[in-house]
């Protein structure tokens, strides 16, 4: 009887520390303060941040309606920065999360410090952690400078209304995802000089590991396959796009490509002379934002070659977009 009493002192012992720590986690993270920010905008922040957010980082992008019955899903006129786009279990996300409004209709309200927090930590106005399909995490990394200068950007959009409901995790992700928020380590933008250096800092910005690295079962990329593609996503009808093989492996990803050709694909899609054909039911469509990219200045896109073909080759055949 005594050995009873013990065994079940320890496990309400156990049951009490672990609904401390569930609440502790579910009411007080995450606790990343905000900063007092007031940005200046100014022509050049908005210039910057008008080709970061458009071609670089793809906040624009993610942020609007794109139109699937076109190839790579260009985006619809009159959407930018609306939001509404979802994320949910149809898709393979561990609940339901909506692209928010980044026009001023919805960030009027929210500071400078308070958009930079949710940018590069992943945490929203009000104090909600933000799933990584934003990639905070990434942008927590990239120069203050160029993320000061997309918040100046974002304060220029045209207002559209478009309330969005609340993102609403599964359970455990419920509680797992306030753990999820850190605080960004910001970096200098490398000279240009350093072509490989300042590549590496454009392919981290762009975001490309992140996309074309297989992930876990948490949605963290396996560093081992960086850039070897195979990530799996789900266009919102359904349909399935992997992401390429981009290592400088010469059977199975971009080996064989020289500088000229990598630029020549993505330059492809400059929307001032490709028009994206519509799509017929026997087509398979492709998430890669091509009609963004394609907007990105050709130095930048010769330093993300030369960066790629520095970095470990993969052999991995895949199916290519």
């Amino acid at each position: 009887m005594k050995f009873f009493k013990i065994l079940l002192l320890i496990v309400l012992f156990v049951c009490v520390f672990a609904l401390i720590g569930a609440s502790y986690v579910k009411f007080f993270l995450p606790s990343i303060p905000v900063k007092k920010l007031n940005i200046e905008v100014t022509p050049q922040r908005i210039e910057r941040g008008n080709y970061l957010a458009n071609h670089v980082m793809l906040c624009i992008d993610c942020h609007s309606t794109r139109d699937y019955d076109l190839y790579s899903g260009p985006i619809i006129p009159g959407t930018e920065g609306m939001g509404g786009e979802v994320f949910d279990q149809k898709q393979r996300f561990p609940g339901k999360y909506y692209a928010t409004n980044i026009t001023p209709y919805e960030l009027k309200d929210w500071s400078d410090g308070e958009i930079y927090r949710a940018l590069t930590a992943g945490v929203g106005k009000r104090n909600n952690a933000l799933f990584p399909i934003m990639p905070f995490h990434i942008y927590g990394r990239m120069d203050d400078e160029d993320i000061f200068s997309v918040i100046a950007y974002l304060r220029t959009l045209p207002e559209i209304k478009n309330d969005l409901p609340n993102a609403a995790s599964d359970f455990p992700m419920n509680y797992i995802i306030n753990t999820m928020p850190k605080e960004g380590t910001p970096q200098n933008i490398p000279s240009k000089s350093d072509l490989i250096k300042y590549g590496e800092y454009m392919t981290l910005a762009t975001n490309c590991m992140e996309c074309h690295t297989e992930a876990d079962d948490m949605g963290r990329p396996v560093m081992d396959l960086a850039y070897a593609g195979g990530r799996k996503f789900f266009l919102p009808n359904g349909e399935l796009s992997i992401a390429t093989n981009i290592t400088p492996d010469p059977g199975t990803g971009i080996g064989d490509w020289d500088e000229n050709k990598f630029i020549r694909v993505f330059k492809t899609y400059d929307l001032t002379s490709y028009i994206p054909p519509a799509m017929s039911q026997d087509d398979s469509n492709t998430i890669m934002p091509w009609t963004a990219y394609a907007g990105m200045d050709t130095f930048d896109l010769k330093a993300i070659y030369h960066y790629l073909r520095s970095v470990k080759p993969i052999e991995k055949s895949l199916p290519i977009d």
